[in-house]
C-alpha cells in the first residue's frame, strides 16, 4: 500500500516537472513488473525444518525412552546368587575325607525386597518416563513458538527495508527538487541541508534495520542451519485460530507442561509408598546341597545332606533411617506439587499478558487500517499539494512525508506484534488441540 502511494508520489513530481513517469521511475531504479525467482523460505517450512532434528527434542525423547527401558527393570527381584564352597577343612593336611563336618555346599539364594516396594518404584520410574514425554512435546511447543515470532521479526525487517528504501528514493528526488529550488532561490539553503539529512537519517534506520534482519536470521539458524539466510516470503503468513480465553484457560490443565508437572508429582507419590514399604520386613530364601566325603566307621559312605534357610531384615529402629526416609520423600513430594502449582500459574499469567496485548493490538490494527494510512495519506498529498502551490514551506513536506513513513512502518509493526502473541497464545492452546488443527485467517 505505501509502496503504491509512493509510485503515485512520483507521478505528482513527474508531473510537477513535466516528466513522464516511466522514465522517472527507470532513473530511480524501480522497474515496474520486474520480479526475482528465488527460493523463498516460508513460515511453515521453517517450522518443519527446525521440528526435524533438533537435537533437544532428540534428547528428550533419547530420555523417555531410557526411562521406560528402566521402569522395566526396577520392577524386577534382585538376580538370585549362586553359593559354592568348601566347608571345615582340615589345615593339617587339608583332606577332605578324614572329618565328617567337611562338605562342600552349592546353592542357590533370592533376596525379595521389602512389602510392594518394587512395585512402587517400578511405578515412579514409569511416571517419569510420561513426565519427559511431555516434555518432549514441551519443546517442540516452544521451538515452535520461537521460530515462529523469529520469523515475524524477521518478516517485520525485511517489510520495513523495503519501505525504507522506498522512501530513500523518494526523499533523494526530494533533494534534488530543493536544490534546483534553491539554485532558483525559492528555498533557503537549511531547506537543502535538513533534506540531505533526513536522507542519511534513512541511511541510519535501514542500517538499524539491516542489522535486526541479521540477528533474526543469526536466531533462526540454531534450528534452520544455512536455510535461515534464504530470502523469505512476502505474503503475511497464515497462523492457526486461537480458541476462546475461556476455552484457553481450562485447557492449560492439560498443557503437556503441566502434564509433566503432573507425572513428576505422580512419580514422587509412588516414591513416598515405597518409603513407607520399608517399614516392612525383608527377607533372603536359601536352598543347598551339602556333599559329604570319606566314610564312617561302620564303612558306610556319609549321607548328603539339605538346608534350607530365611533370612528376614528386623526394621526395629526406624527413627534414624525409615523415618527420615519418609520425611524426605514426603517433602519432594509436596515440593513437586508446588513447582506444578507455580508453572500452573505462570502459564496463566502468560496467557493473561498475552491474550490482552493480541486483543489490544487488533484495535490498534483496526485503527491503523480505517483511520491512521488513509489519514497519513491523505496529509502528505495535501502538504505536496500546498508547496507546489507555494502555501506551505518545505519543511511541511517533509514533517507529511516522514509521518506518513513512520505510520506505515507502525501499521506492519503492529501486525507482526499481534502475530507474535498469537503465537505466544498457540503455544498455551496445546491443551485444546482441537483448535489447532486447521489453520485459519490470521488472528
Amino acid at each position: 500500500m505505501f509502496v503504491c502511494r509512493i509510485r503515485n508520489f512520483y507521478g505528482q513530481i513527474a508531473a510537477f516537472f513535466f516528466l513522464p513517469e516511466t522514465l522517472l521511475l527507470v532513473t530511480l531504479g524501480i522497474v515496474p513488473g520486474s520480479s526475482q525467482a528465488a527460493s523463498v523460505l516460508t513460515l511453515s517450512e521453517a517450522e518443519q525444518l527446525a521440528l526435524a532434528e533438533d537435537p533437544a527434542i532428540i534428547a528428550s525423547r533419547a530420555r523417555a525412552e531410557a526411562l521406560r527401558e528402566q521402569s522395566v527393570a526396577a520392577g524386577q527381584l534382585p538376580d538370585p546368587k549362586l553359593l559354592l564352597g568348601m566347608w571345615n577343612v582340615p589345615v593339617d593336611d587339608f583332606s577332605i575325607s578324614r572329618e565328617p563336618t567337611t562338605q562342600l555346599r552349592t546353592g542357590i539364594r533370592q533376596a525379595f525386597p521389602r512389602g510392594n516396594s518394587l512395585e512402587y518404584r517400578q511405578r515412579s520410574t514409569e511416571w517419569m518416563g510420561e513426565a519427559e514425554a511431555s516434555r518432549t512435546r514441551t519443546t517442540q511447543l516452544e521451538i515452535q513458538r520461537d521460530v515462529r515470532q523469529a520469523w515475524l521479526e524477521l518478516y517485520y525487517q525485511q517489510r520495513a527495508a523495503g519501505i525504507v528504501q522506498e522512501s530513500r528514493d523518494l526523499f533523494e528526488q526530494l533533494v534534488e527538487i530543493t536544490r534546483s529550488h534553491f539554485a532558483s532561490g525559492r528555498v533557503s539553503q537549511q531547506d537543502v541541508l535538513q533534506a540531505q539529512l533526513e536522507l542519511s537519517r534513512l541511511d541510519d534506520r535501514a542500517t538499524q534495520i539491516s542489522k535486526q534482519a541479521d540477528i533474526q536470521r543469526a536466531r533462526l539458524s540454531r534450528w534452520l542451519g544455512e536455510r535461515a539466510w534464504a530470502p523469505i516470503d512476502d505474503s503475511f503468513p497464515q497462523l492457526p485460530s486461537l480458541p476462546g480465553r475461556e476455552q484457553l484457560r481450562a485447557g492449560l490443565l492439560s498443557h503437556p507442561a503441566i502434564k509433566a508437572a503432573s507425572a513428576r508429582v505422580e512419580s514422587r507419590q509412588q516414591l513416598v509408598k515405597a518409603a513407607r514399604e520399608q517399614y516392612k520386613p525383608g527377607f533372603n530364601l536359601g536352598v543347598e546341597y551339602r556333599k559329604r566325603f570319606g566314610d564312617n566307621p561302620d564303612g558306610s559312605s556319609r549321607t548328603d545332606m539339605m538346608a534350607a534357610m530365611v533370612t528376614l531384615d528386623l526394621p526395629l529402629f526406624t527413627d534414624k533411617r525409615q523415618d527420615r526416609q519418609l520425611s524426605a520423600s514426603q517433602s519432594l513430594a509436596d515440593a513437586a506439587i508446588q513447582a506444578r502449582e507455580q508453572r500452573l500459574r505462570e502459564l496463566r499469567r502468560m496467557l493473561d499478558a498475552d491474550y490482552a496485548r493480541w486483543e489490544r493490538l487488533g484495535e490498534q490494527e483496526s485503527l491503523y487500517r480505517e483511520n491512521l494510512l488513509r489519514e497519513a495519506h491523505e496529509n502528505a498529498d495535501a502538504a505536496l499539494s500546498s508547496y507546489q502551490n507555494g502555501i506551505n514551506e518545505f519543511t511541511t513536506l517533509m514533517r507529511a512525508r516522514l509521518l506518513e513513513l513512520e505510520v506505515s512502518l507502525q501499521d506492519i509493526r503492529i501486525r507482526v506484534d499481534r502475530a507474535k502473541a498469537a503465537a505466544s497464545l498457540l503455544f498455551l492452546a496445546a491443551g485444546t488441540p482441537d483448535a489447532l488443527n486447521n489453520p485459519g485467517e490470521n488472528p
